[in-house]
């Protein structure tokens, strides 16, 4: 089986974890996606946890198969700084697979319930990792002459920073909307990382790279 076969995990990854968010509220009464978490879904407790279990099933399993084949295909590229930054947004996918099933949220228990601050470290674990690849990737990209892949990083970046700057500022009425921004924005990347390794981009970036030079 040919490594860039395994992009399309990424793709099944994104289609899980949105199957997750969109059909999950149908099994919480009352649930109101605009101002509550993704995580209020999953969260030991709630009604829809089971749901949501498993039609998430596939996204952590097919997210770490996609990003760790990309690993495998972009190191045949130059640029360090694109090879780092497709390393720390493997990192973050770990973080986020492990993280999330070692300390899910409590439904009914205070932030300060250990198991829900441990839910918030996990988060911002992702969140720093997420913007510091997405940043290398969007400065590597350009370096390695893959500039669509540079400016697919620097969209989600600056979605995910929308995100986390909404749910600090915004009213709580919107915080599940600016959330979302956040959550959505890795998982998308994800699955476009995925794409690049099945159309052998990154390939064609050592090759465009070298082609220039010559020129």
């Amino acid at each position: 089986m040919k490594l860039k076969y395994l992009g399309v995990f990424g793709v099944i990854s994104l289609l899980s974890y949105t199957a997750m968010v969109v059909f999950s509220p149908l099994a919480y009464p009352g649930y109101d996606w605009l101002s509550m978490a993704v995580s209020d879904l999953s969260a030991v407790g709630a009604p829809s946890a089971h749901l949501a279990e498993r039609l998430n099933a596939l996204f952590g399993p097919c997210a770490v198969v996609s990003v760790m084949a990309v690993c495998v295909g972009a190191s045949k590229c130059r640029s360090k700084l694109l090879k780092t930054g497709i390393g720390f947004f493997a990192t973050m996918e770990w973080v986020t697979v492990a993280g999330y099933k070692m300390f899910p949220l409590v439904q009914g228990e205070e932030m300060s319930f250990f198991q829900n601050t441990m839910h918030i470290v996990v988060t911002i674990l992702v969140v720093l990792f997420s913007i510091i690849s997405l940043v290398l990737i969007a400065i590597g990209g350009r370096k390695e002459k893959i500039r669509s892949l540079s400016n697919w990083a620097l969209i989600c970046l600056l979605v995910m920073m929308l995100g986390a700057l909404g749910t600090g500022i915004m009213p709580k009425s919107v915080f599940g909307l600016f959330e979302r921004f956040s959550t959505f924005a890795a998982v998308v990347f994800n699955a476009v990382l995925g794409i690049y390794l099945f159309r052998a981009a990154f390939d064609r970036g050592e090759r465009d790279e070298v082609n220039d030079e010559s020129n």
